[in-house]
């Protein structure tokens, strides 16, 4: 009977060490996928800008809309961020992966900017531009909203 319920103590040790290595996996693997998404969602603003000269969404004011402001990314017709591809993946981030997530875009349309926090790390976060830029971020905390704005600055690229 010992025997028996040592072995069950054993098990249960090993248990919980394999949840809780499962928990900060599972994390990790949210991160990796704000990451895939925000690369996505580059690669779709350069099919947009193939086509337009700019990064707008509206086909018949194309490249006059009026900068976006860093905040929450808005579902601004005429922006890249009222694409309904980039708002999908908008939608996933926001939703299933991370924190908070902030955009700005420059007037017309000429650069944009999409940052999002981790859902591993209140303290970081992964940042990407219309220039190339891809690159993690360090905030106060990636909890609250003006934390995350300020990686993006007005004229539509992360913040150095």
């Amino acid at each position: 009977m010992i025997e028996l319920l040592v072995v069950v103590a054993i098990i249960g040790i090993l248990a919980s060490v394999v949840l809780a290595s499962l928990n900060s996996a599972r994390s990790k693997g949210a991160d990796a996928a704000i990451k895939a998404n925000l690369a996505n969602m580059r690669a779709q603003a350069e099919i947009i800008y193939a086509d337009k000269n700019c990064y707008s969404s509206d086909a018949t004011t194309a490249c006059a809309a009026a900068a976006v402001a860093p905040a929450a990314c808005p579902s601004t017709s005429g922006t890249i961020f009222g694409n309904t591809q980039v708002q999908s993946a908008i939608t996933a981030i926001v939703t299933g992966q991370s924190k908070l997530m902030a955009c700005s875009s420059s007037a017309n349309q000429a650069a944009w900017a999409m940052v999002a926090g981790y859902k591993s790390d209140t303290l970081k976060g992964w940042c990407v531009d219309s220039t190339g830029k891809s690159k993690e971020i360090v905030t106060a905390d990636n909890t609250v909203q003006a934390n995350v704005t300020a990686e993006v600055n007005a004229s539509g690229a992360c913040v150095d």
